[in-house]
């Protein structure tokens, strides 16, 4: 026997089609509503640049170097030291150099480097004008002072300042404390003043070029910083045989290192640190030896007292002046 087949009707009722309908209009606003919420709207047909992938990096260490020595032995010198500190930071580095010690103070007071070496009267300087801060100082030979040494050719005759009068006289740097300010102030305890108690006066922008300068016989006389010219000596031992010392200032705090006054205290106190701990290094033992350093110190601003009344008194400070050779 055959069964019946069974044949669905596809044709809605009018009841079955208003449901079917609504069910439909709420599944589809169900839809539309999520999406709404959770897609964000694209216009295709605008086209824009896909954002820059921005990488970021270090800054470079910006560390200064005054003319202490000439330029040549600046980066012999110090270059060490600052790839040093580059490391022990992880950011790369930059060893910035200037001829005069005020270009220097210009790169700290603008914070065009993170720190500087610069000599005592820059430090006084620049703390006074612009708040320039100390962050250590070097201890050589287990003191953190030096003195300002006049020195003259061996076969001089003279024996002090009154002696170099109408000779050739050479400065280091119009700024520089040892081989300027302080011989200018012993111009002036003989009642005169270097322009006329000199025949010629020149500068020579560094210390080691001033004692070559009278070794040579080129200057008369010239004063320099006592830690320079016994690191001369120990350098080029025949000099002692050119060059004697007729005078010896007191002494006075050392040149230090210092930073702008805006760089942050964090900064700072990480570059401090690494300094103060460098002798307790075995790697930085080794680049304090190259700059002939035992360590660095703690930095006190009354070490620089004595040099700022004497700048004061002598009123012979001038960042601007300059004279060739």
């Amino acid at each position: 026997m055959l069964r019946p087949s069974i044949r669905l009707s596809l044709r809605p009722t009018g009841l079955m089609t208003w449901a079917v309908a609504l069910l439909l209009t709420l599944i589809l606003a169900g839809c539309s509503s999520a999406r709404a919420e959770t897609l964000p709207y694209l216009d295709l047909s605008q086209r824009t640049r896909a954002p820059a992938v921005v990488v970021t990096e270090s800054p470079p260490l910006r560390i200064a170097v005054a003319a202490i020595i000439s330029p040549q032995g600046n980066v012999a010198s110090y270059s060490n030291l600052a790839q040093y500190l580059g490391n022990k930071l992880d950011r790369p580095v930059e060893l910035v150099q200037r001829r005069t010690y005020a270009e220097v103070n210009e790169l700290v007071e603008t914070s065009a480097v993170d720190m500087a070496f610069v000599c005592t009267s820059a430090y006084v300087d620049g703390n006074d004008h612009f708040g320039m801060k100390l962050l250590a100082a070097p201890e050589i030979n287990g003191e953190s002072v030096y003195q300002s040494v006049l020195i003259v050719p061996t076969d001089s005759p003279a024996r002090g300042m009154a002696d170099l009068r109408g000779k050739v006289f050479a400065f280091t740097d119009p700024m520089s404390f040892s081989g300027r300010v302080y011989p200018t102030s012993l111009v002036h305890q003989l009642g005169d003043e270097p322009e006329t108690f000199f025949g010629r006066v020149f500068f020579t922008y560094s210390h080691d070029r001033a004692i070559e300068a009278v070794a040579a016989g080129v200057a008369d006389g010239a004063a320099v910083d006592s830690l320079v010219l016994d690191y001369a000596f120990k350098r080029n031992p025949a000099l002692q045989s050119k060059v004697r010392v007729i005078h010896r200032s007191p002494s006075f705090g050392i040149p230090p290192l210092v930073t702008p006054p805006d760089l942050s205290p964090r900064e700072s106190a990480q570059l401090q640190q690494l300094l103060l701990d460098m002798d307790e290094d075995p790697e930085g033992q080794i680049i304090l030896q190259g700059l002939g350093i035992d360590r660095f110190i703690l930095a006190d601003d009354a070490a620089y007292e004595s040099a700022r009344q004497l700048i004061t008194s002598t009123g012979h400070l001038s960042t601007k002046e300059e004279s060739g050779p």
